[in-house]
């Protein structure tokens, strides 16, 4: 597969301050995977373009973004108790949130086969009119609603162990927004219950899977196959787009799930075969341990690229987590038997 990658030097001035586990350093670990992995001639470069005021608007009111992009001018601070911006943030933000969107038209050029965007801040806490949990902007809703205000029916799969609470409430009515979450129970920000499915319109386009800690590879997987392959293969999207949060690692110091970057290379090459070439994004979101970053960014690119030639770890089994997946089946059946 041809990939193309998108990431910009502004990332780096984020300002998350001192200590914080979001830090620019997970960028330089994300380009160390990439160099370990040998395949920094196989991805293609694409330099991102900041998302429009419209293409924001999609997702959050101006209102919101406006008092941001001020906060930030001002020399910034802490927007809540662990979301810190500085003066190049907002830049950042609007960078990583047109990231995807430029991505989309140079894979409707043609150019690539799958794309990845190595952004910061990460967004998949970011509700309309709230930052929180180290994001500013949804950058994977953002994209996606802009593919669904074109007839696309886009799939989201957030295999990161924090629940994306905000993509889930944008597209909680969506009927054109497929969201499905593999986390960890209990855990920030306490949301994506089993019961969850959506409502309205979007009754049924909700799928959570809330994975208790120590939860191995082997769990999601089964609930991959079992659950989230037929599901949305019933449902047929045109593009599949997955936040790529690699904090379920059993490396990762701010959660307890015990995947390896074998798991998370299986687990991605199984979504994009869920649509055709062209159709298919990830979005860098957790991740907090830097060599556990370095190498879960490295065998997915291979995945996508070499057929996963490389693979600094074996995949993983035998924690807890089959109840979850079984429980999840009765609630989706009953949910399809109306």
């Amino acid at each position: 597969m041809s990939v193309l990658y998108a990431t910009h030097a502004r990332f780096l001035d984020h300002d998350t301050g001192v200590g914080h586990p979001e830090r620019p350093a997970r960028l330089r670990a994300v380009e160390e995977g990439i160099d370990d992995a040998g395949l920094r001639d196989a991805l293609v470069p694409v330099e991102p373009v900041a998302a429009t005021a419209d293409d924001l608007a999609r997702v959050h009111p101006a209102t919101y973004t406006s008092a941001v992009e001020e906060f930030c001018a001002r020399g910034g601070g802490y927007l809540d108790g662990d979301t810190h911006v500085g003066p190049a943030s907002w830049e950042a933000a609007g960078l990583a949130a047109g990231a995807g969107l430029e991505l989309i038209r140079r894979l409707e050029a043609g150019e690539g086969d799958v794309g990845f965007c190595a952004v910061r801040p990460p967004g998949h806490h970011a509700l309309p009119t709230r930052a929180m949990g180290f994001c500013l902007v949804n950058n994977v809703a953002v994209a996606a609603a802009a593919l669904a205000d074109r007839g696309e029916r886009v799939a989201i799969v957030d295999y990161d162990a924090h629940h994306g609470n905000g993509t889930q409430d944008i597209f909680w009515a969506d009927p054109r927004v497929f969201y499905v979450s593999m986390h960890e129970w209990p855990m920030y920000p306490g949301t994506g219950h089993l019961r969850d499915v959506g409502a309205g319109d979007g009754r049924g386009t909700t799928l959570n899977l809330p994975f208790p800690a120590r939860t191995a590879g082997d769990a999601y997987r089964r609930g991959l196959h079992e659950l989230v392959v037929p599901t949305l293969e019933a449902w047929a999207p045109t593009w599949m787009l997955v936040s790529a949060g690699f904090d379920a690692h059993h490396r990762d110091p701010i959660t307890d799930l015990g995947l390896s970057s074998a798991d998370f290379a299986d687990l991605t090459r199984t979504l994009v075969g869920l649509v055709p070439a062209g159709r298919r994004l990830l979005f860098l979101e957790g991740g907090y341990d830097l060599q556990a970053l370095a190498h879960s960014t490295g065998a997915v690119l291979s995945a996508l690229v070499d057929d996963g030639a490389y693979r600094p770890e074996p995949a993983t089994s035998g924690g807890p987590g089959a109840q979850v997946v079984a429980d999840a089946l009765n609630i989706r059946g009953a949910l399809t038997d109306g």
